[in-house]
């Protein structure tokens, strides 16, 4: 299946992060997640759905069958696993494991295969640079109020079209447009 919408999710500027299929019955759900550096806009996922709806319904094995497909990026629960990810997470602030110990700190810029992360201290905030291949797994932290604003200064701000943290609840987090049952 990811073979079949990679292409075209490319060619729209987004990059695939991941497919899910969930089978009920007879009845499939379709999830697809995508994302990009500058972020979603609902009316261009919609476009999106509508063009992977009708990917899918050309291939006989697939259309045929009753199938609910939904668009949509990927939430801010998903593991940080790509360069791309540190750099759209840019600001947010994330759990890092390393091998002996965990690290929570705001994201900051990504240098090479590096990134810094700004921690809370004694005397303030201040920048660590961690070393991507030594992270073990790395998760985005939901905020409910509005980050430090030297904290966000030395992560190097919010990238362009990211939301800012605690700018929106996590439900705002994930723009989703669902396609028509099949």
């Amino acid at each position: 299946m990811t073979e079949l919408i990679s292409d075209l999710v490319q060619r729209q500027g987004y990059d695939l992060e991941g497919v899910a299929v969930t089978l009920a019955g007879r009845h499939s759900a379709v999830r697809i997640m995508v994302d990009s550096d500058a972020g979603l806009e609902l009316d261009a996922v919609a476009n999106l759905s509508h063009e992977i709806s009708e990917v899918f319904d050309s291939v006989s094995d697939f259309g045929e069958s009753p199938y609910t497909l939904e668009v949509t990026s990927p939430g801010i629960d998903r593991p940080l696993t790509h360069e791309r990810h540190w750099r759209r997470a840019r600001g947010r602030k994330a759990r890092i494991d390393l091998a002996h110990e965990t690290v929570v700190g705001r994201i900051g810029v990504l240098d090479g295969d590096s990134v810094a992360v700004v921690i809370g201290s004694r005397t303030g905030p201040e920048v660590r640079r961690v070393a991507l291949p030594d992270i073990q797994k790395a998760v985005v932290q939901v905020e409910f109020s509005k980050p430090d604003p030297r904290e966000l200064e030395l992560a190097g701000g919010i990238p362009e079209g990211r939301v800012a943290p605690a700018d929106a609840d996590a439900s705002e987090d994930e723009e989703v447009v669902e396609g028509l049952d099949k």
